[in-house]
């Protein structure tokens, strides 16, 4: 098969995750004890971990701090084989987010903001893009300036070829509209869940009629090339995979058991962006990727995206769905 790029970049935030697992969220006022607890890189870092562990070079465009939480942020990349594109931001640490994981695997997260939001253009502009890399955008670095003119401005002037991916992620409908405009005037591909996709497309989730098959037709037709999409995830249902030619396809899942969603999405998207670029098919990438989501929500922990290996093995053992 032919490479269709060769590197992953993201400019997505990578901050570090104060983990927590507990029976269930107390109500107003009240506390509960959590069953484990820990600190682990998290936000972007998941994505690029996935992709990296499906055999995609990847490396991270962001800030990160000069203090205690940058160390650990920069160590986990390292671990990983990513490369770190930019020096620390002097005197400020990175950002972190409170995950709480309930017994049902649900998620919940707190986020407070530190040296990753603060890009600015000349940072972004030192990087070396080419023509054969692909780059991940998540909706977190869209939320505030300067990162939201720093990666908007960047983003414009990238290469052609180079293939663009949108991630808007829960607080994608709180993005700045001329913003949200740029990104997805640029973005080849569109990748969240149903919820997401419906608020996107301008449907609402709570209306009998909102169909995530029309809202990814309609992401799908707002790229700016035929070589790209939407993907719309659905949980164990699998995803819907729409491409400009106005077609949606359903990719099934596969029935596991959750005991942690908690970066499951980023899991998906790094798995189907490795698979685009070692030349799969966006369907047969789409079911790789279902098959990475399926088995990190089978694991506890951060950053349980699969190794390549581990996706060969279970697809081997599930036929086609």
């Amino acid at each position: 098969m032919t490479r269709m790029f060769s590197r992953l970049i993201s400019v997505g935030n990578v901050v570090v995750d104060i983990l927590a697992a507990i029976p269930a969220l107390p109500g107003p006022g009240g506390d509960v004890v959590a069953t484990s607890s820990g600190l682990a890189a998290g936000g972007s870092f998941n994505v690029l971990a996935a992709a990296q562990r499906q055999g995609l070079a990847s490396a991270y465009g962001g800030a990160h701090g000069s203090g205690p939480f940058g160390e650990l942020v920069r160590a986990s990349l390292a671990r990983e084989g990513i490369d770190v594109l930019l020096p620390p931001v002097d005197a400020v640490d990175t950002g972190w987010d409170v995950a709480l994981t309930a017994a049902d695997g649900e998620r919940t997260f707190i986020t407070a903001v530190g040296a990753e939001a603060l890009l600015a253009p000349a940072m972004l502009d030192a990087i070396d893009v080419a023509a054969s890399d692909a780059v991940h955008v998540s909706g977190y670095g869209l939320l505030r300036e300067p990162n939201r003119s720093a990666i908007t401005g960047w983003l414009a002037a990238l290469p052609p070829a180079c293939v663009v991916l949108f991630d808007p992620g829960p607080l994608g409908d709180r993005i700045e509209p001329d913003a949200l405009a740029a990104v997805r005037a640029r973005a080849d591909w569109w990748s969240g869940n149903e919820a997401e996709a419906l608020a996107a497309a301008g449907l609402s989730r709570a209306h009998e009629s909102a169909d995530p098959a029309d809202a990814a037709r309609m992401l799908a037709a707002a790229a700016p090339s035929r070589r790209g999409g939407a993907v719309v995830r659905l949980g164990e249902s699998g995803c819907l995979l729409a491409v400009g030619d106005g077609s949606v396809e359903r990719i099934g899942g596969f029935e596991v058991t959750a005991v942690d969603t908690n970066g499951a999405g980023d899991a998906h998207i790094g798995a189907f962006l490795a698979a685009l670029a070692q030349g799969s098919a966006p369907a047969s990438a789409a079911r790789r990727a279902n098959a990475s989501a399926a088995l990190a929500v089978s694991r506890r922990g951060p950053a349980t995206s699969p190794t390549a290996s581990d996706v060969d093995a279970f697809l081997s053992a599930h036929p086609l769905n």
